[in-house]
């Protein structure tokens, strides 16, 4: 029997790095990817794609992604769904483990390699 694939949305503002995470990821055939550049559509589409986790991008110029956060956390249906941010702007060695904490959300320092991305999705998607 096939295990059910983990739904993973990416909300990030840069095109080329979500299609590259969404590539990376589907090769697993563990993951459903679907990849987000707008995080005003947030909300809309992750109450319709229903992810079991959310990858958030920090600094994008239309909305910031800890704004992105709190809206989805203030959405009933979707409150649960766990959101990891992803950040340039900390590096993995300020880190130490390479996964710290923004405003009780997990983070992983871009660049991030595969391996990472799918310790940290096994970990926070039972």
């Amino acid at each position: 029997m096939e295990t059910k694939k983990k739904k993973v949305l990416i909300i990030d503002d840069e095109i080329s790095f979500t299609q590259m995470v969404k590539i990376n990821l589907e090769e697993t055939n563990k993951y459903e990817v679907r990849t987000l550049n707008d995080p005003l559509q947030a909300v809309t589409v992750a109450r319709s794609f229903h992810p079991d986790i959310i990858l958030l991008d920090v600094i994008m110029p239309t909305m910031d992604g800890g704004d992105v956060a709190y809206q989805i956390k203030g959405e009933q249906d979707i409150s649960t769904i766990p959101v990891v941010f992803l950040t340039a702007v900390v590096k993995e060695e300020e880190t130490g483990s390479g996964e710290g904490v923004i405003g009780g959300h997990s983070f992983l320092a871009k660049p991030v390699s595969v391996g990472k991305l799918v310790e940290c999705i096994e970990k926070h998607v039972k």
